[in-house]
């Protein structure tokens, strides 16, 4: 069985659970996926300079609405509970944690202790960290060992 470790920021689409679930053909794949909730990694004027820079100034203007705190670890929760119902739905093994603090030291010990061939990285554009190349997958590729693949959300979740 392929292992995967999984970092998202939220809930899966059916569109990105369709899509990491076919990546490796017919080969069986377990997930661990880690989620971080939005409003903790990132302040809210680099996420309003993404939002302007995929022509989304409607949400640039309602960052200040993004969860933060644990209002956000609540949405994170959930998001994370769906996201593993959905891949479970989709007949992969799947298991997650929410992540609060330093989320690449989490995805070392997470690749470690699962023996993870792979990570994938599913996150909306953040055009800021990946100019400097603070995204979580350049710095992750420093970090685990293994190969790193980023994709892109299909959807709104």
């Amino acid at each position: 069985m392929f292992t995967s470790v999984l970092m998202i920021e939220k809930a899966l689409t059916s569109a990105d659970v369709e899509f990491v679930t076919t990546l490796h053909g017919d080969e069986s794949v377990s997930f661990h996926v880690l989620l971080q909730p939005r409003g903790d990694q990132a302040d809210r004027l680099l996420r309003a300079i993404d939002d302007v820079a995929l022509g989304e100034l409607d949400e640039a203007v309602r960052e200040g609405g993004t969860p933060e705190g644990e209002e956000a670890m609540s949405v994170g929760q959930r998001a994370l509970e769906v996201s593993l119902a959905a891949l479970h739905a989709a007949g992969s093994e799947a298991t997650g944690r929410l992540v609060q603090d330093h989320p690449l030291d989490a995805l070392r010990s997470l690749v470690e202790e699962s023996g993870a061939d792979e990570v994938i990285v599913l996150t909306d554009p953040h055009y800021v960290e990946e100019f400097f190349h603070r995204d979580w997958a350049s710095r992750a590729r420093h970090k685990v060992g293994v190969p790193v693949l980023k994709l892109f959300s299909h959807s709104k979740a």
